[in-house]
């Protein structure tokens, strides 16, 4: 009960400081003031929302904080003591076999798959060829011809200097 209690608590906080983040203003805002964005200083008094709005997120921050802490050593506090009982369904209802019972083990049942034929099928159909043109015939494609190197030159004779 403790838990629910506080899983609803926790889920309003975290709505109220979402509502109060998007209602405080950015630090951008003073430009759009002239443009007729200066209102909601009537709204929460002459000081303005900043005081009011960050005041409260920074409670509410604290609070959804601390809950969450709480709730986390609330659960691994309890779910120690418990032991841990797994629901198997229909698995339960199995009788579990001892560790050296394999001659009770059954086996699979045969199967009348049919075999894969030995040899592949020798002839392989063509495309059809579409109405009103010819296949084109490709040529094989010849090999480059080789390149020939160049005789070997001298390099040319650079002037000295004396």
């Amino acid at each position: 009960m403790l838990l629910l209690v506080l899983n609803v608590v926790y889920v309003l906080l975290a709505i109220a400081m979402i509502a109060l983040i998007l209602m405080q203003r950015g630090a951008g805002a003073q430009a759009g003031s002239g443009f007729g964005g200066g209102a909601s200083a009537t709204v929460f008094g002459a000081r303005g929302a900043s005081n009011f709005l960050s005041k409260s997120t920074k409670w509410l921050a604290i609070v959804f904080f601390a809950i969450s802490l709480f709730m986390a050593w609330y659960h691994t506090r309890s779910s120690s003591n418990v032991p841990v009982a797994q629901d198997l369904g229909v698995m339960a209802q199995q009788p579990v076999p001892a560790a050296g019972d394999n001659a009770k083990v059954p086996s699979a049942p045969a199967s009348n798959i049919p075999a894969a034929p030995a040899t592949a099928p020798a002839v392989v159909p063509q495309a059809p060829a579409t109405q009103g043109t010819q296949p084109q015939q490709t040529q094989p494609q010849q090999p480059a011809p080789a390149q020939t190197q160049p005789a070997s030159q001298t390099p040319p004779a650079t002037p000295q200097g004396g």
